[in-house]
């Protein structure tokens, strides 16, 4: 009798017989053939298979590979019902903790690097190209709408923060095609303080403090007072950290500012600029950073409010500009 070996999935086959690594059966299709798997080989095909006809193609195409790797992953790593439903709490978990102050859902997928990756996808250039807009980064959790306002030139620090390195950051918005100017872009911005909390962590801080909102004018240029940011650890009182500790990771971001851009008949664009100084810029927990992306802060002089200078130019993209080498869906079409 032929000697038995252990297959990949935890089942014996018979050694010295091909087998098929997709579906993990044999070619040999003897009556007597080995099975390899325990499981119902139908019951995917029956879960895609209920989609209905009047779902739209793009949907009937995800969900159907969606649910083909799910289940494949199950299978794969016989995952047990009291894993399923660990897993099912800590997505529960991320939402009961959610909130407009705090997207506990986002940073469970940042540290597994999920919505870099979909970063990545969704605003990949061709490859060719000898010049590229400003690179994307993730949203992150603690972004919040309606910040305040203000007018070139002012500071987002509400509160003195004398132990803060301030900044002078400044630049222009242009149009990455053409390289003019872009008037009336928005700029929203945001960052942690210090002591590496946002102000929606932090009592002690001003309501939306660190964070604030400018619009270009006809040259594109655009200036604010902010800090020099600093590293800081992600939240670990909810699944995501939980998630951290479980893998022995650190739970550590270096420093950076948060951006939107956005301009009339452009793509959107969110971002983050790093200190090239952190001791974390090639470890980030979220596996953001990126070399386009990552700044010398240097010192300034003659200016009271500011110890150091930053200057910045953000190259959007307009919507006609379509990618030579772009994924099916990575186009954004125009509002």
């Amino acid at each position: 009798m032929a000697e038995q070996v252990e297959h990949p999935m935890g089942l014996a086959a018979e050694s010295g017989k091909p087998t098929n690594g997709t579906n993990g059966s044999h070619t040999n299709k003897s009556s007597d053939a080995v099975k390899t798997s325990r499981f119902d080989p139908a019951f995917t095909d029956a879960v895609i298979n209920a989609t209905g006809p009047k779902a739209s193609p793009r949907l009937r195409k995800v969900m159907a590979s969606l649910t083909r790797h799910l289940h494949d992953f199950c299978r794969e790593n016989e995952i047990t019902i009291d894993e399923y439903m660990a897993g099912v709490e800590m997505i529960n978990w991320a939402g009961r903790m959610s909130d407009l102050k705090r997207n506990e859902g986002q940073l469970l997928t940042d540290v597994i690097g999920l919505e870099t990756l979909v970063d990545e996808i969704t605003y990949t250039l061709a490859s060719e190209a000898t010049d590229a807009p400003t690179a994307t980064a993730i949203l992150g959790p603690f972004w919040r709408q309606d910040s305040p306002i203000y007018k070139m030139g002012s500071s987002i620090i509400q509160n003195s923060i004398p132990d803060g390195d301030h900044t002078f950051l400044h630049g222009r918005v242009l149009d990455f095609n053409t390289g003019k100017p872009i008037q009336n872009a928005e700029i929203d911005i945001w960052h942690t303080a210090p002591n590496g909390l946002y102000e929606q962590q932090d009592p002690e801080q001003p309501d939306m403090n660190l964070r604030g909102r400018f619009y270009t004018g006809e040259d594109g240029a655009y200036s604010f007072y902010c800090l020099r940011p600093t590293s800081y650890p992600v939240p670990m009182d909810g699944p995501a950290g939980k998630l951290i500790q479980l893998l022995d990771r650190h739970p550590m971001r270096p420093a950076h500012i948060h951006f939107i851009l956005t301009a009339e008949g452009y793509k959107p664009l969110t971002t983050q600029i790093f200190d090239r100084r952190d001791k974390y810029i090639d470890n980030d927990v979220v596996f953001a950073v990126k070399d386009s992306l990552v700044v010398d802060f240097l010192p300034k002089k003659g200016d009271e409010k500011a110890q150091f200078d930053l200057e910045y130019d953000f190259k959007l993209v307009g919507y006609g500009v379509e990618k030579k080498g772009g994924m099916e869906g990575a186009t954004a079409v125009a509002p």
